[in-house]
């Protein structure tokens, strides 16, 4: 009788088990992909890497219940995206692949809210660096296609600067406070400077010279740091 009830209760222990891990109690919450699933979960809802299997089917990250991260999405129709997800859209970078009246197509480029936005934006390049010990090129809005110019030494304002020169292929010349630049640019735009300073350590002085595309419209900041 002892060994019934004990095989009786590890019968129950172990079915219990089984239910608190089945797959069947994690969901996916987009409809498209949420027939069956295999992988982490995270209060009943789809959380991590995993793997959801519906209509369509989606293998990647999730975050509670639906595709974010990175992750590939296969369609019903054989068309294929591998990128970037959140909150169960296609956002960040990411390749679809599809058929267009029975031809292969592909967008590769940008998503935002499972709508394409275009290609990557391609980065400002630096064609010509002489006696700059650091510097930044950052996008800061999109109001007036501006670039905007700071000397720094030490992390403060250079004011030991002579012989300044400076270019670009675009725009009109404006001064904001100690910065210095053009606003009006057409890009892409090419902007060169050379200057005379101090060096870091401030023993002697030093030429400068610094060139640089940027492709991309948009306000942007330039910091050089001797």
């Amino acid at each position: 009788m002892k060994s019934i009830f004990n095989s009786l209760f590890l019968a129950i222990l172990s079915l219990i088990s089984f239910n608190g891990n089945s797959q069947v109690a994690c969901r996916v919450l987009k409809p498209e992909i949420s027939g069956t699933y295999e992988g982490k979960c995270k209060g009943g809802l789809a959380q991590g890497k995993g793997k959801a299997v519906g209509k369509d089917r989606y293998e990647g990250q999730f975050s509670r219940g639906l595709p974010e991260g990175q992750g590939t999405y296969t369609w019903s129709d054989g068309a294929v995206y591998k990128g970037e997800w959140k909150a169960g859209m296609r956002d960040g970078q990411g390749k679809y692949s599809f058929s267009n009246k029975g031809k292969d197509s592909v967008l590769s480029g940008m998503w935002i809210g499972d709508l394409y936005k275009g290609p990557i934006p391609k980065n400002p390049i630096v064609t010509a660096r002489y006696g700059v010990d650091r510097y930044t090129i950052q996008r800061t809005a999109t109001a007036r296609n501006m670039v905007l110019i700071d000397l720094l030494h030490g992390g403060l304002l250079n004011k030991n600067i002579s012989n300044l020169l400076f270019f670009s292929s675009s725009g009109n010349e404006i001064t904001l406070g100690n910065s210095f630049g053009w606003d009006q640019v057409v890009f892409p735009v090419t902007i060169k400077l050379s200057y005379d300073t101090m060096n870091k350590t401030m023993t002697h002085a030093i030429a400068v010279k610094f060139e640089f595309e940027i492709f991309e419209p948009g306000d942007w900041n330039v910091t050089l740091h001797n």
